[in-house]
């Protein structure tokens, strides 16, 4: 059996070209949180995005979705991996993005 298919040649064949178009340039964000914002948002949160999406767009549909996590939300440093990056990160493959609240003590 073979994983591929061809769309046959309709007058519906372009709709359903497109739509399958628009599910290959979507992508999973995954967002993982630790510390303080760990208690105001989902444990498992996932998102299905458009690819090519920044950080920042990304953290505004957040807030939407949860308000009460906006002011820690801004005060958050984001990563991917083991790296730090600025929220103009443009996203263009399945990721995680990792939440890191600011912390306080010395």
């Amino acid at each position: 059996m073979s994983d591929q298919f061809t769309i046959p040649n309709t007058p519906d064949s372009a709709n359903i070209a497109n739509q399958f178009k628009d599910i290959q340039q979507q992508m999973t964000v995954k967002i993982e949180c630790f510390g303080a914002i760990e208690r105001l948002l989902p444990t498992d949160l996932t998102l299905q995005c458009e690819s090519e999406m920044r950080i920042s767009d990304v953290l505004d549909y957040v807030v939407r979705a949860y308000p009460h996590a906006g002011n820690m939300l801004e005060r958050c440093a984001c990563a991917i991996g083991e790296d730090i990056i600025p929220r103009q990160t443009l996203l263009t493959a399945d990721s995680t993005v990792v939440l890191l609240p600011p912390v306080a003590g010395g």
